[in-house]
């Protein structure tokens, strides 16, 4: 009854948040919606841990709502649309390309009938053979036959709009529903503003940054006490036994932090605007609900959305590995008991996961059988986080990391069907594996749509698709239990 509950309420608010704010903000409506479920989430397994016979402490329901409705306005606010963000943000639906469908109508047309002949310049027929030219308030597309390599048509028929219009538009570059790509141009109103508007704009703020940074320390280290072992009367009486949580929470924040530099050097490596890694903070959970970028300026072109969206789930898993195989190697093992799962840290299976089980195995040798679970150290808790970060992440469905990775390599449209086959396999998984039933709620709520790069339609090299597809490998290798066969091979 109370998961039925849950998932009603879960549903309710997440059409509630997409429907009333979707469109005011660039902040993912999954993050709103896990922001605001934060209290049910605690309540909810407040009772499945005590039952209904101890009332929760009212301090856990005030402060989770206080800090949940707080950081709610925070994030709404951070990624807030102004009217021209509407105006120019590319849509990957070909109907309406290019087009909000909630933004208000251009007032001026963005090609002059006078300048139709000049646009028609702009396409050489041996590059682009122009059909047809589609006016819309805040978009021309243009249609025809390409008669060269994608990208060279991009860097051919952008040199020359830029020639003939300088930095008026926005060239995208996409592939339609009958597999014939067009080209589509946007008002670029970010060359409208003056160098002094320009430059006043504040992209990174790096005292807010270090300001999350520090208060994260400080709640990933207090929720490391609890994992420590560390009580509260305990805490009260030596305020010393504070410094036992920061094993984990320097772990933790490693990894995560690791993971968002990944996203952040190598969107300055193709010069796209971003901020500065944002740590979130909450008092309660894991610590922290992880960190994150935002990007100010379109992806350039699929490559730099797959190196973008791949450095992070790279860079996170590098750092996992040496920090989960050391706390492993930490930890102790414990009797197989009806307590064992995934989600318990004191007793923790290693067979729910195929790469757990043989980091457990390489880290504690021929200790670990088929009747031994793990009492995780803070670290390995840490590291264990580290993985399932990792798996979430490469999770191949819209906005997530796997999701720009499998868009990167076999193009949006592919993309969208891949999401969905995904998302019904992780639901029959979690038939078998309990635990998953939440990532599975999760992913259903999240968009299939991805935003597409500037140049949508030139494939990646056999390198890149190959490093896709290991990192396709790597998520199941995560995600899936370890099979009987390889179990008896390693002895667990």
């Amino acid at each position: 009854m109370t998961f039925w509950f849950l998932l009603l309420l879960g549903l309710a608010t997440y059409l509630m948040v997409q429907r009333v704010v979707a469109h005011s903000t660039r902040t993912p409506v999954w993050l709103l919606w896990l922001v605001l479920m934060t209290p049910a989430f605690l309540l909810t397994g407040w009772t499945l841990m005590y039952g209904t016979k101890q009332a929760p402490p009212s301090s856990l329901i005030l402060w989770s709502s206080i800090i949940c409705v707080l950081l709610y306005w925070l994030l709404f606010q951070w990624g807030r649309r102004t009217p021209i963000d509407k105006q120019t943000e590319p849509q990957a639906i070909e109907s309406q390309p290019v087009i909000n469908p909630t933004a208000e109508p251009a007032k001026v047309r963005p090609i002059e009938p006078t300048e139709e002949t000049q646009l028609r310049n702009c396409f050489p027929w041996s590059t682009y053979y122009i059909q047809n030219i589609e006016y819309r308030p805040q978009a021309v597309i243009c249609r025809g036959q390409l008669r060269t390599t994608p990208s060279q048509a991009y860097q051919q028929i952008k040199s020359n709009i830029e020639a003939q219009f300088g930095d008026r538009f926005l060239l995208i570059f996409q592939e339609g529903l009958n597999s014939k790509p067009f080209f589509v141009l946007v008002p670029n109103t970010q060359a409208a503003k003056s160098v002094n508007s320009a430059k006043a704009e504040q992209l990174t703020r790096p005292g807010l940054a270090f300001l999350l940074l520090v208060a994260t320390l400080v709640t990933t280290t207090l929720i490391g006490t609890r994992i420590a072992g560390v009580n509260v009367k305990v805490l009260q009486a030596d305020p010393n036994m504070f410094l036992q949580g920061l094993p984990y929470a320097l772990a933790l924040m490693t990894i995560l932090g690791i993971h968002e530099l990944g996203h952040y050097l190598t969107a300055r490596y193709y010069k796209i605007r971003s901020t500065l890694p944002y740590f979130i903070p909450v008092p309660f959970f894991l610590g922290t609900f992880g960190a994150f970028i935002q990007m100010r300026s379109p992806i350039p072109n699929r490559k730099a959305l797959f190196d973008v969206s791949i450095a992070g789930p790279i860079a996170g898993f590098i750092a996992t590995l040496p920090i989960l195989i050391w706390g492993l190697a930490h930890s102790e093992i414990v009797p197989l008991t009806e307590k064992t799962s995934i989600l318990n840290p004191d007793a923790l299976n290693p067979k729910y996961s195929i790469l757990l089980a043989v980091l457990s195995k390489l880290a504690l040798g021929n200790a670990l059988n088929a009747q031994s679970a793990i009492d995780l150290h803070p670290v390995a808790v840490a590291g264990f986080l580290g993985l399932i970060v990792t798996a979430l992440n490469l999770m191949p469905v819209g906005q997530l990391d796997g999701g720009h990775i499998v868009h990167a390599i076999f193009g949006q449209r592919t993309a969208i069907a891949i999401g969905q086959i995904a998302r019904l396999l992780l639901l029959l998984l979690s038939l078998i594996q309990s635990e998953y039933l939440f990532w599975a709620i999760i992913l259903w709520l999240i968009p299939l749509v991805d935003e597409p790069a500037l140049n949508d339609v030139t494939e990646l090299d056999n390198g890149r698709d190959i490093l896709g597809l290991l990192s396709m490998a790597l998520l199941v290798i995560i995600v899936l239990p370890l099979p009987q066969l390889m179990a008896n091979l390693l002895q667990i």
